[in-house]
């Protein structure tokens, strides 16, 4: 019965795996039919010898950090807000999930004109409440320093509540016996939170950040939508260097190797995560 699954997979997944993973020892013309050369570990030399690799890597983990880092506490938060509240949160719980439905294109573009210098509304939103002095002294998607933080907020705004819905679901597994004996030990909630709460939600954890974390370091669409990887390359991340690397650049082999790098790394990470935050065969004390 898996058969069937498993030949998807091998023609639709293994297999252009293996052929991006082959083609990242060549250098390939962009032309159809044109000259491959074996040119061994070159493509992977010139990767980490570049200097838009190196800042693409540092920025594409700052992205991730920032997007992960807002998410989880944010959807901590709310998850607890929500099994404090019981029964009475079923409104609040599907109003909240609506973000999810948006396709992340149009989270970009409605964040844009949310953002965009002289006229974004959160501007004129500040300058009316007398926060700002003028309704463009803050060039959020316009100043370097500040325009990798702007483009994180429509990912936070729309994936906060994917981690609020697995953290959620996780707290309703937790014993209410064991919440009830500690508070009756004299246990206040700062305790309960950090002493039985979290530790044991590590496996619920383990398993949303492992999925948000790959998933906001592949993101794409998101800030070629808001910025195109501008001001000055400073929101350029990989997943938008490997794509202009092998469009624009035309040079298919050496973002094999940029690609082949990132899956190496990412599925480091993962395994990292897995054996820190989930602790597979430990139980929380």
């Amino acid at each position: 019965m898996m058969l069937p699954a498993a030949a998807f997979l091998a023609a639709f997944v293994l297999w252009p795996l293996i052929r991006f993973v082959y083609d990242s020892f060549f250098e390939i013309s962009p032309f159809a039919g044109g000259p491959r050369v074996f040119v061994g570990f070159a493509n992977y030399l010139t990767a980490f010898a570049s200097d838009a690799f190196q800042n693409a890597a540092v920025r594409t983990i700052a992205y991730t950090l920032i997007v992960v880092i807002s998410e989880f506490i944010l959807g901590l938060m709310v998850a607890l807000l929500f099994t404090a509240l019981g029964q009475r949160s079923a409104v609040f719980r599907t109003v909240f999930m609506y973000p999810l439905m948006i396709a992340p294109v149009v989270a970009g573009l409605l964040w844009r004109f949310l953002l965009i210098d002289n006229f974004g509304i959160v501007n004129e939103l500040l300058y009316r409440a007398h926060i700002l002095s003028s309704p463009d002294q803050i060039q959020w998607l316009s100043d370097p320093n500040i325009a990798l933080l702007s483009v994180s907020f429509p990912d936070i705004w729309l994936t906060t509540s994917f981690i609020t819905l697995i953290l959620f679901a996780g707290l309703q597994n937790i014993p209410g016996e064991v919440i009830e004996a500690a508070r009756i030990d004299g246990a206040r909630y700062p305790r309960l939170l950090f002493s039985i709460i979290i530790p044991l939600l590590r496996p619920v954890i383990a398993v949303a950040l492992i999925i948000r974390g790959i998933d906001a370091a592949r993101a794409f669409d998101i800030i070629l939508i808001q910025t195109d990887g501008g001001p000055q390359g400073s929101t350029t991340t990989l997943s938008l260097l490997i794509y202009r690397t092998m469009t624009r650049f035309g040079e298919p082999g050496l973002a094999s190797a940029m690609g082949t790098v990132y899956l190496i790394v990412m599925l480091a990470v993962a395994i990292t995560a897995i054996m820190l935050i989930w602790r597979p065969g430990s139980s929380p004390r």
